[in-house]
């Protein structure tokens, strides 16, 4: 998977569980602060990176995931660039 591919499903399932237009987010786009989203939107976030490509995300590394940009780059450094994602 490109960088595109993984920022654009992270798009997808923000604009979809947050009801806001894909377009408002881009890699610096913070979560709570750029997108009013809260701890549960947040852990519906990490549930579907971890379903979607079989990542492992502790509570400790959720915390440090602020932007959408280091949620792709988490996703990327975990060895899923070369997977698809899972339907």
């Amino acid at each position: 998977m490109t960088r595109e591919q993984v920022l654009e499903l992270i798009r997808q399932h923000l604009a979809d569980e947050l009801e806001l237009d894909p377009t408002r987010i881009d890699e610096p786009t913070r979560f709570k602060e750029d997108l009013g989203a809260d701890s549960l939107d947040l852990y519906t976030l990490v549930q579907e990176l971890e379903d979607t490509y079989g990542v492992a995300i502790s509570d400790e590394q959720a915390t440090k995931i602020r932007t959408v940009g280091q949620a792709v780059d988490f996703v990327l450094a975990h060895g899923v660039a070369d997977r698809e994602p899972r339907p």
